[in-house]
Parts: structure tokens; sequence; C-alpha cells
């Protein structure tokens, strides 16, 4: 059962006319039960439980539930909403995967219903039952609200009797469907029904003697021993081949909306005129592209070539994740570690802007999809200098670049600085801050680290470098994020100015080359960019900069790196 939600005219009202992408779905929504007359939504997302759940599975449910949500807003929660997470577990289980215990006692058992096959983690009552369990602890961790079905239950407990018959009283029309879509061998032997073999319990792969509508039943031999077997289509006795059962299920249950990805266009289309030839119309829905990993190539679960929801989750937040799916969800996107830090800040960015829009814009901004119009306050600290009481998000950057500096990744170290920084913080006080300094430690340790590259200063850079450190001489021990970095504009304008009169002053005056702060960031934090240094130096400290400025003057930081990667080198050949 859904929570009511609280609404008011100013928001029904943008809602309306907004140009997000879960909006353009609600509407093809409305205009479908304008046509049908329905009076609830049936949303569906599909699971096949011979592995566990991935990101993937994740995105297709969130993606889902935002489409749900902004439904029930258009439609001032007039219209009853369910979501169902439905798992195809009477599919027959092909090959061992490879990443269980036990693989003899499951390779006893190919062929069989994913529910029919023994668990080899020895929980549950079956394999498909053990990878349904990791499926809604799953979804739970994310707080999804949805209904579990099993494609086993329902076709045991005859809920698909009624759509199964009449898939086999219309089985002409669906054989004319499917047939031009197969290849020439695999239109001779191909049945729309699979028999569940009822001494060995295998779910066959075999032609279909013969077709008896009226009996509900289909007849079929066994091609190792010539036997014949009439089997009822009903309650359980046999399953539908994918595309026809995905039809049955869109029909038996009603489904008014079902997303898929773009290598499944061409499914859907079969599915939909299957669904039609049993008289129904098929959901609404959109195909959403796929991931690509790093080198830009399809993501392939047998290739292990993307990126794992445990390993997001290591590094980025759960938000960010979310961020990712619905970002652009028709374009292909690359689908790797180096896409969490630019998410988890894009996430804190718009939590920060969301509190100061109208609806107009709010509803345009992520957040509100990803927290189903609830978004949490934004987690600020206060300076304990210099503070003009708004309050500051310390971002997934720069606490990669206090690690760096800090050398450290023990997260006490960071709360070290930030509680300096702002002395009324803690980790108790700042829980998601808190988390955040500990998926900044594991990225930084993990990919930041290795990849730094420090270089020495030029003549030129090097007096730069040390004019900073005079005048951050006069600021020792502030907070005042704005002063440091005019100190740190100042120096920069003395030394590299802008003379290609792209940028000004407010008084005028040349700004600064974009010279000046690749300066700072390749050699007092070893990368190609960094963040706003004034705010930098306000957490990190005035005089813990100085030091970095001297061990960058000396060359020492390069040196150190160096020699950390010559020790990480050996001990990779060890």
């Amino acid at each position: 059962m859904t929570a009511p939600l609280t609404l008011d005219s100013a928001l029904v009202e943008a809602a309306r006319v907004s140009a997000a992408w879960p909006f353009e779905e609600a509407r093809k929504l409305i205009a479908r039960l304008e046509r049908s007359g329905k009076k609830e939504v049936l949303f569906e997302t599909g699971y096949g439980p011979s592995g566990l759940p991935h990101i993937g599975t994740f995105g297709e449910v969130a993606r889902t539930s935002m489409v749900r949500h902004a439904f029930r807003v258009l439609t001032e929660d007039r219209i009853p909403t369910r979501l169902v997470a439905f798992s195809d577990d009477m599919d027959g289980l092909r090959k061992v995967p490879d990443n269980i215990p036990n693989k003899e006692l499951v390779a006893a058992h190919l062929g069989k219903p994913l529910t029919r096959v023994p668990d080899p983690f020895g929980t549950h009552a079956s394999f498909g039952e053990h990878n349904n369990a990791r499926l809604r602890a799953f979804l739970d961790s994310f707080g999804f609200d949805y209904e579990f079905l099993s494609a086993t239950e329902c076709y045991t407990a005859g809920r698909f009797d009624a759509t199964l018959r009449l898939v086999l009283e219309r089985y002409d029309a669906v054989m004319a469907i499917m047939l031009p879509s197969l290849r020439e061998e695999r239109a001779q032997s191909y049945s729309p029904f699979l028999p569940i073999h009822p001494r060995t319990g295998i779910v066959m792969q075999v032609p279909i003697d013969e077709v008896k509508r009226e009996a509900g039943t289909i007849v079929w031999r066994d091609p190792a021993t010539g036997e014949r077997f009439e089997t009822p289509v009903t309650g359980g006795h046999a399953k539908l081949q994918w595309k026809p059962d995905w039809a049955m299920r869109w029909v038996a249950l009603g489904v008014d909306y079902e997303m898929a990805g773009k290598d499944l266009i061409d499914s859907v289309k079969l599915s939909g005129k299957i669904a039609r030839a049993l008289g129904a119309e098929p959901p609404e829905g959109f195909n959403y592209e796929l991931f690509l990993d790093e080198q830009g190539q399809k993501i392939s679960k047998s290739k292990g070539n993307g990126l794992t929801i445990e390993e997001w989750l290591q590094y980025g937040t759960p938000e960010s994740l979310a961020l990712f799916m619905y970002n652009k969800p028709r374009e292909a996107k690359r689908l790797f570690f180096d896409v969490i830090p630019r998410q988890v800040d894009d996430y804190l960015g718009f939590l920060g802007a969301y509190g100061k829009q109208e609806w107009k814009h709010r509803l345009g901004n992520p957040v509100w999809h990803i927290h189903t119009g609830n978004p949490p306050l934004p987690e600020t600290i206060e300076a304990a200098t210099g503070a003009n009481g708004a309050g500051t998000q310390l971002t997934f950057g720069m606490l990669l670049n206090l690690a760096g500096v800090a050398n450290s990744e023990d997260p006490a170290v960071l709360w070290g600085f930030i509680r300096r920084y702002a002395p009324t913080a803690s980790p108790e006080t700042h829980p998601r801050l808190d988390k955040l300094v500990g998926y900044a430690v594991n990225y930084y340790r993990d990919f930041v680290k290795p990849a730094k590259q420090y270089r020495d200063p030029t003549p030129e850079e090097r007096a730069a470098l040390a004019a900073l450190d005079a005048e951050l001489a006069g600021h020792e021990g502030s907070t005042d994020a704005e002063a440091l970095q005019y100190a740190v504009y100042e120096v920069g304008r003395s030394h590299f100015p802008d003379l290609s009169g792209k940028s000004k002053s407010p008084d005028g005056r040349p700004g600064v080359s974009q010279q000046w702060f690749s300066t700072i960031y390749q050699i007092l934090l070893g990368e190609q960019r960094g963040p706003r240094f004034g705010s930098f130096i306000a957490l990190y400290g005035v005089a813990e900069t100085r030091a970095l400025i001297a061990k960058g003057l000396s060359g020492q930081l390069r040196r150190e790196h160096e020699a950390f990667l010559a020790e990480r080198a050996q001990a990779r050949i060890a």
C-alpha cells in the first residue's frame, strides 16, 4: 500500500507542463486510461533469477518508480497504482553459474525450472527461491514500494490459466507472429508452449504434434525415448517461450507500463503483436539505452566488463546511483568507476539548489524524482570564522583532495580537518557527510592516489607559488573561504593575468589565466583539475597549505609519489 501524497495546486499545475521525462511517460499512461477506462494502473519490472540482482535491475525499478510517482502527481493520487517485480523463476536453468558453491549439485538438475533446482547455498528450498529472496532484500534495501510475483506461483496456482487457454485457442495466430522472426532450422521445431516433462521435470524444447484446444492440452514426444505425452497447458504443467510468455503475462496481469533495454526493441514489438492477437493492448513504456564500459563497449554480464552495484556503493552514495539512472535514460552512458565522483557532486549540487527553486524548476530537478517528491534538506556545515550563515556542503571532490594532501586513508583524519574548520560538525550531527567521507577515502585509495601525477614548477610558477605563500602568511588561522579565494585570485592576477580579454574584474582589470589554477592543481595536488582553492585552504588550513606549497616548491611531493608508485609496482610483482 503506497502512502498518500501531499499535493498543492502549484505543484500539480507545474507537473502538467513539466518536460521532465517521467512526466512525459506518465502522460502516455493518462491517455491510455482515457482509452481503456481502467481504474487502476499496473507497472511491471521483470527479473531473471538465474543470477543475482545487478545494477540494471536497480535502474529499471528506480526509473519505473519515478514514472509511477509522476503519474500519481498528475492524477492527484486519485487512481490506484501498483508496481510488480516479476521473477521468471519457472525458466529452465541452461548452465551452471560460475559464482555459486556446490556446482555439481546444480549441474545434475540442468534444464529444470529454477524453482525445482536445489539451492547450492543451502538456505532455501530451491535455487530460484534463493535468488528471489536476494532480489527482495535488494529492492527492500533501497526502499522501493513493490509487490513480488513468482512465475512458478502464478503458473501453478492457476492465475495464468485463462490466458494460457486463450494462447492455445489462438495458437495459429501466435505461430504466425513468431515464425518469421526465427531462423529456418529453429522454425521447424518451434512451439510457444514448453511442456514440463512429467518424469524428469525438465522444461522441454520440443515440437508439438497436436494442439487440443477444447481439452486444453498439447501432445508431444520425448525425443530420447519417442514416448508420447499429452500435457495440460494449465496448472504449471507447461510454460511459454519467453516472448509469448511476456505477452501472456501482460494480458493476464493487466500490465499498463513496462520498460525494456534497447536490445529488446524487436522482442517488445513481437510480444506486443502477440498481446494484440490475444485481444489486449500492450503496455506503455520506453526502451532505455544500454550501459557502456570504459572503452565504450556494451557491458556484458558474462564478460564482467562493467560496474556492479556493490562496487558503486563502495565508492558512491545510493542517491548518486539513482541520479545516474535518472539522467538521459535514452542515451548510452559509460558505467565505470570514473563517473562516480561527478554523480556524487552533481547530486549534492541539485540538492543544494532545490530549496531555492520554484515548482517549475523543482520538477526538473532530479532530486525531486529520486526522493519521490520529498528531498532531504542539504547537510551543511558552518565555518568557525568568516561564515555568512548560509552553511556549506562539502563536496566529494573536496574530500578527495583533502584525503590526498593529508596523505591519509583514515576517515578520522579527515574529520579532524572538518571539525577544525567547523567545530560543531561531527559524524553524529552529520551522518550523511560521515558516509561521504568514507566513500571518499575508499575512492581516493583505489583510484585517485595511484593516478596522481606531480610535477616540479617552472621558474615563473615558482615565483607565483612563493608569492601565494607570502600572501597566505597574513591569513593565518582563517577559515574565510571568500577572503582566501580573493588572495589566491590576486596573486594569480599579478603573475598570470588573462591577457586575452575574455575575463575581467568588476574594476576592469584583467582576470586570471587558467594557467594559474593549473599550476596549483598539478604541482600541489597532482591533478589536472581541482576544487575552488580558497574553499580548499579554508578546510585544509592556512598553515598546512603553506607547508604543502613548500613541499611542492622543493619537489618533495613529486618524489614521495614516485616512491609510492615504485613500492606499489614492487608489491604487484611480489
